[in-house]
């Protein structure tokens, strides 16, 4: 089996990333506090995935089966039944592994020893002082008498509420709708001395990581710095624009914001980040908890991306389909931020000169 070599990537998806390793010599206990913490995890909303590092005398195929002669012809096979097997020639290597699970899960832990390169919590053996020296930085030791389920489960979960705010987070704003009852591109609206893009681009900068503009249009000469992302090819409205952005940055959640939207608000970003907690995938904002939920200025963490490719591939393109899915959630913000989420589409709704909203 060969090993795609790691560059320094990995490392980088890593460090913001919900990888943990629960680290100790043999004998330290570290399967039974796993066995022991899973439940509790899971019963907190936390979708758990566990990685037992340097696996031994794995058997998933036998030599003669009919997917082993698939695979010495060359191909990667999959094996579906109870569950679900693969083998493939080419593999990621094992950091990039363990980012790509992080798409799909809340919190991946690793059991492992001292070699395994990645944060650790570590379990002292008896006879143990202190960790042998290896890759990744060990975070918290633990003797076998004080790695107690509910301590390991209080300071996991401390961590994990500190990495899940690691994440990048990056703002979005679509444009390039057909603008027919205005009558003329919404983006290049002027208010205030700069075009309802600009506007909405400056407010996103204050809060998030970095700004990027979806869709197709003009762009104001002094937004061409900003990345302008083409729609997600055959995919129509909103979900064309989030797609391509998830599609282009896997690893980055987002605030997505439409540029009809031009009362937004910097404290509906605030409410929006601070809603933010390890289980959830996606924030789209019931103003009046009637179950019509908001999807623009609204919260994508990468983790739903791909809720979002199945909506697509079904074929509805509409991105409120989201709403009650699993880790989705719908809550009211405060009355007095409401005006954030006022889409502006006919000239007669566009507030007189001055002060815009």
């Amino acid at each position: 089996m060969k090993r795609d070599a790691e560059g320094p990537e990995a490392n980088a998806f890593l460090d913001q990333l919900p990888v943990l390793g629960i680290c100790g010599s043999s004998g330290a206990g570290k399967t039974t506090l796993i066995e022991a913490v899973i439940p509790l995890l899971l019963a907190r909303g936390i979708r758990v995935a566990v990685v037992k590092h340097d696996a031994r005398n794995v058997l998933v195929d036998r030599p003669g089966k009919d997917s082993d002669r698939f695979y010495r012809a060359g191909a990667d096979v999959w094996l579906s039944g109870a569950g679900v097997f693969g083998r493939r020639h080419r593999n990621p290597g094992f950091k990039m592994f363990l980012a790509g699970l992080c798409r799909g899960y809340d919190l991946v832990l690793v059991e492992g020893h001292a070699g395994t390169p990645v944060a650790k919590l570590w379990l002292l053996g008896k006879g143990h002082s202190e960790p042998p020296p290896g890759p990744g930085p060990v975070l918290h030791v633990l003797s076998w008498r004080q790695a107690e389920t509910k301590v390991v489960l209080a300071w996991i979960t401390a961590w994990l509420d500190r990495q899940w705010c690691a994440v990048p987070v990056w703002g979005c704003v679509l444009i390039g709708g057909r603008s027919r009852r205005m009558g003329r591109p919404k983006h290049l609206l002027r208010q205030e001395g700069r075009t309802w893009l600009e506007g909405t681009v400056a407010k996103l900068r204050e809060k998030v990581d970095r700004v990027v503009i979806s869709g197709r249009g003009e762009i104001p000469a002094s937004l061409v710095d900003v990345p302008c992302i083409a729609d997600a090819p055959g995919v129509a409205g909103p979900l064309a624009g989030v797609l391509s952005v998830m599609r282009w940055q896997p690893h980055v959640s987002w605030l997505v914001t439409a540029c009809d939207q031009p009362c937004l608000q910097p404290g509906a970003l605030d409410w929006l980040l601070a809603t933010r907690r390890p289980g959830v995938w996606a924030i789209l904002p019931d103003l009046r908890g009637a179950g019509r939920p908001e999807p623009l200025l609204a919260y994508y963490d990468f983790r739903c991306r791909d809720y979002l490719e199945d909506i697509a591939v079904s074929g509805s393109f509409r991105l409120g389909n989201l709403a009650g899915r699993s880790a989705v959630l719908s809550p009211r913000p405060p009355a007095h931020l409401h005006q954030s989420w006022l889409n502006i589409n006919m000239p007669a709704e566009i507030p007189s000169p001055g002060p815009l909203c």
